[in-house]
């Protein structure tokens, strides 16, 4: 190794920080941090310290240390295939990318010194810690440099046991058990990925790596014991813990914080090679190539995902994501179906809708005239130009929406319950039932722990970041800030909200009173219409806006909150995110189902929002329709914005970098520069992808009483997505660093809360926002005597009886509108409510059928949630989180895990014992010398 003077280094020490690039991320006192803080002590804690103290004994701490030890500088060997260091034997682990301070065109001297020592500092502890650099500059940007590391088999012997990291022991010879669709082996054969191409992998019973039973382990080769993905996650673990500099004795530490600061350009593992052909090495597995052409490209939709293949390539965080979506697909498959059966219900019963014939027929709905919706400048208009509407209104407002509604009740709750026993299986097969013992503490938390406790259990002493008072202060200011944020998106709702009192207004004034049938558009076009359409387009939009700035704000709440582990940080991230989203994406929905046109008032003594505008009401078949607009407006709006976002920018923002390095010559770029020049997956990973998914289920579920067709096309949308998100991991981003997962963490409560709440939300729509109920109370109860006139029981006259009737001279001055309308003589107007006409002793009060019709609507939501929730607790009940045969597994091969163990162990000490003995004979058979 090349050495260099360090006599600058130490200068450091008394350097001002008045750069913003480190923050306190990622600083502690030297004197007083262990390299990792856990919440308990752990055996692998001891190993963990005794190897910082022997390192630190055989290089130094930066204020000893005399030299830098520096990377090698080696040409490229010309081959772009190659996974290795230029002597063809060490594997590349990671790479990091820097650009050379020496050749920068930039003026800031002092800076470009400090980075280059705070990286030198970093690389010479890197070495320190046992892995092996090797620098080549950039083909194409000689400015550009990558460091290669590789870590050597003791070093990755050494922090798998720090790690926990479960290795083989010996191949799994327990039997499988056959499917019960074994017969049906032809049809599956062809949905799955032939086995000549992607071989299945071998089963191993593993247990914890340890080095003093490393001869129990099945080692046949070294090079191959440790797979890439476990590779990359032992050195990301390393290059995120170790120390770059010393100020005011406070270290700081990790390849994030340098990354961040612009230090290093990049840092990340390699693909193995090109997507698109399978390397030239023969030694390369080309997974990657496989995983395009078996998964990830469009001709291979209808095949099933190669998860066992993606879990190894990506690790078990992106495989149980992909393994969750693509369950979660198949489910769909049955609530579309259900779904398009009750919507061709609704379209071919819809001829048979009397209530909307009588709102269309000219003798019945033409002569129907309706009080303004708005003060002096709407009109009075008819009631039949809401016929096109009240069509459609027949479709989804029909009995097949309730059947449906109580169907996706039961089908959200064997969807949860089925995954999780998959799950349970995925936990099993990936190794991972245990994983919480692996988790190490993540380096930001560990850098802010200054405080000293004695631990309850082990009675020593553990290092924490703050103390309960701290941590209670922390945690009243986090919920302040969401609180807050929640009522900022509260804000923007009523914006939307004023936006159509104000609209509607206008729309009122400039559409026609009266149906026209020459005009195809007038058809079509109401004012109720026009607004819900121009509202939810504006809905989406500043949903989109928004959205930006809540990501940022929870982040940095969560940021300041200071989870311990990675697990809890996301999780904690997660409910944050999904509280934002929830109150963004489904307040209008909510606002359009339960409180538009339900606090109106009537004509005479109308309702005002904020004192100034008149409240919304209800076409007259009730909300039902606007909602199925506003869901269909979202839905479909957010599935082509996020594949923008997903497919489209990454490709030109790729596109665009290959252009730019187009400088005449066609150099051979190894394949470290080719993933530098691919899109950063971004410090969240899979986040996003999660969340669009899970405020995609929040559709499906919570509003699906409205629109039956939610199912189907969140089915095509994962569909796609699924090849989606796959080719955009194979092709437009670098490799990920491999992360272990045992489940989806905090997005399944989320989803269980959804699917509680989605029972409510579903029958208070068929309640209160569509006119089921009414309805059905008039078909049993007020279409025959005593309340009737009909001599059985018939949906004829339910206009005419649901439509209150009001007095155009009782109308306020200032809701009193141009009386010259076009419309003709009239006297009285309708409205949409249930109350006693003028001249009743009871003038405007409400009626009999309103009581009867509230009490049927609360009776209603009261018996269909029981019965719902009656069989969702059955149904959980009955089928068990963990299958029998998956429990039997877990369990046979943990004995058998310990009785190997134990009898290697047993073995190895007899050998000893037998050895012993036997010198001890040998001894005293042995003369005795003089």
């Amino acid at each position: 190794m090349q050495m260099m003077t360090r006599n600058v280094l130490l200068d450091m020490d008394q350097e001002e920080e008045d750069d913003e690039e480190d923050g306190d991320i990622g600083d502690v006192p030297a004197s007083g941090r262990p390299f990792l803080t856990p919440a308990s002590v752990l055996p692998s804690m001891l190993v963990l310290e005794n190897l910082d103290q022997t390192i630190l004994s055989n290089c130094g701490s930066l204020e000893e240390q005399q030299d830098f030890q520096v990377p090698e500088f080696e040409e490229f060997n010309g081959k772009a295939d190659s996974l290795y260091f230029n002597d063809g034997q060490r594997r590349i682990d990671f790479v990091l990318v820097y650009e050379d301070e020496s050749r920068k065109e930039t003026n800031k001297k002092g800076t470009n010194e400090k980075q280059r020592r705070k990286r030198q500092a970093y690389e010479s502890n890197l070495i320190c810690k046992g892995l092996e650099l090797e620098a080549t500059r950039s083909v194409v940007d000689n400015k550009l440099v990558f460091v290669k590391v590789h870590a050597p088999w003791e070093v990755l012997c050494t922090y798998a046991e720090i790690m926990h990291i479960k290795l083989p022991l010996k191949p799994n010879d327990l039997k499988t058990r056959s499917s019960a669709f074994s017969h049906l082996n032809w049809f599956t054969k062809i949905l799955s990925v032939d086995e000549n191409i992607i071989k299945p992998e071998q089963e191993f019973f593993t247990a914890p790596f340890e080095k003093n039973r490393m001869n129990d382990f099945y080692i046949v080769d070294k090079d191959a014991f440790f797979n890439p993905a476990t590779r990359s996650r032992i050195v990301y673990f390393i290059l995120s813990r170790v120390k770059y500099q010393v100020v005011n004795n406070v270290s700081k530490f990790g390849i994030n914080r340098l990354v961040s600061s612009g230090i290093y350009k990049a840092a990340f593992p390699l693909h193995d090679c090109k997507f698109g052909q399978p390397s030239e090495d023969p030694s390369c597995p080309n997974e990657r190539y496989l995983l395009y052409r078996e998964w990830a490209h469009p001709r291979s939709i209808y095949k099933k995902q190669p998860l066992d293949l993606i879990r190894k390539y990506y690790g078990e965080k992106i495989g149980i994501y992909f393994a969750w979506l693509g369950y979660y697909t198949q489910m769909l498959l049955l609530a579309a179906v259900v779904g398009v059966a009750c919507f061709l219900y609704g379209y071919f019963s819809q001829e048979n809708c009397t209530w909307s014939k009588e709102v269309c027929n000219p003798d019945i709905g033409g002569n129907i005239i309706m009080c303004p919706q708005c003060d002096k400048l709407c009109p009075f208009w008819r009631l039949n130009i809401t016929c096109e509407s009240s069509k459609k209104l027949c479709i989804f407002d029909s009995f097949g929406t309730l059947v449906f509604a109580v169907f996706m009740g039961i089908w959200v709750t064997l969807f949860l319950e089925f995954w999780k026993r998959r799950q349970a299986e995925l936990e099993y097969e990936w190794d991972t039932v245990e994983f919480q013992q692996e988790e190490q503490a993540r380096p930001e938390y560990e850098a802010q722990c200054t405080h000293t406790v004695i631990n309850e259990i082990t009675q020593e002493e553990e290092r924490i970041p703050f103390t309960a008072c701290g941590k209670c202060i922390r945690m009243t200011l986090c919920a302040s800030a969401v609180f807050f944020w929640i009522l900022l998106i509260i804000a923007s709702v009523i914006g939307i909200i004023v936006y159509r009192l104000s609209v509607f207004i206008v729309f009122s004034t400039t559409l026609p009173k009266s149906i026209d049938e020459t005009d195809p558009i007038q058809k079509y076009l109401t004012p109720q219409m026009a607004t819900s359409i121009t509202a939810s387009i504006i809905s989406f939009i500043i949903i989109m806006i928004l959205n930006t700035f809540y990501e940022k704000v929870a982040i940095m709440i969560t940021n300041f909150e200071l989870p311990r582990t990675q697990t809890d940080y996301e999780n904690s991230l997660t409910m944050k995110m999904f509280l934002f989203q929830f109150v963004n994406y489904y307040s209008s929905c909510f606002y359009i189902a339960f409180f538009k046109g339900k606090f109106v008032g009537y004509p005479g003594d109308p309702v005002y929002w904020l004192g100034k505008y008149r409240n919304e009401e209800c076409d007259p078949g009730g909300c039902l329709l606007e909602l199925t607009t506003q869901l269909t407006i979202i839905m479909g709006g957010k599935a082509i914005w996020n594949n923008i976002q997903e497919v489209l920018l990454p490709w030109i923002m790729n596109l665009i970098g290959r252009y730019r390095r187009v400088s005449g010559s066609e150099n051979i770029r190894p394949r470290w520069e080719q993933d530098y020049h691919l899109q950063p997956m971004g410090k969240l990973g899979l986040f996003y992808e999660y969340l669009e998914m899970i405020i995609q289920f929040g559709f499906v579920t919570l509003f699906v009483a409205s629109f039956p067709l939610a199912p189907l096309l969140a089915l095509v949308n994962n569909i796609l997505e699924v090849r989606v998100d796959g080719w955009k991991l194979t092709t437009q981003y670098r490799r990920m660093v491999p992360e272990k997962a045992k489940d989806i963490g905090a997005w399944q409560p989320i989803m269980q809360g959804i699917a509680v709440l989605a029972v409510v939300t579903n029958a208070m729509i068929i309640a209160f926002t569509s006119d089921m109920i009414p309805r059905l109370v008039y078909y049993w109860s007020f279409s025959v005597p005593p309340y009737g006139d009909h001599t059985h029981h018939t949906m004829e006259g339910y206009i005419n009886n649901t439509l209150s009737i009001f007095n155009v001279s009782d109308f306020k001055d200032i809701s009193k509108a141009d009386s010259d309308s076009g419309l003709g003589n009239y006297t009285t107007c309708r409205y949409r409510d249930f109350r006693n006409p003028p001249g009743h002793p009871q003038e405007y009060k409400h009626n009999i059928y309103y009581w009867h019709v509230v009490a049927a609507k609360l009776a209603f939501v009261i018996v269909m949630e029981h019965i719902i929730y009656s069989v969702k607790f059955v149904i959980s009940y009955t089928i068990p989180d963990v299958s029998k045969s998956t429990e039997s597994k877990i369990k046979r091969e943990k004995y058998l895990t310990q009785k190997l163990l134990h009898e290697n162990h047993m073995t190895k000490n007899m050998g000893i014992m037998i050895q012993k003995v036997a010198e001890v004979v040998d001894n005293n058979r042995r003369p005795k010398s003089e």
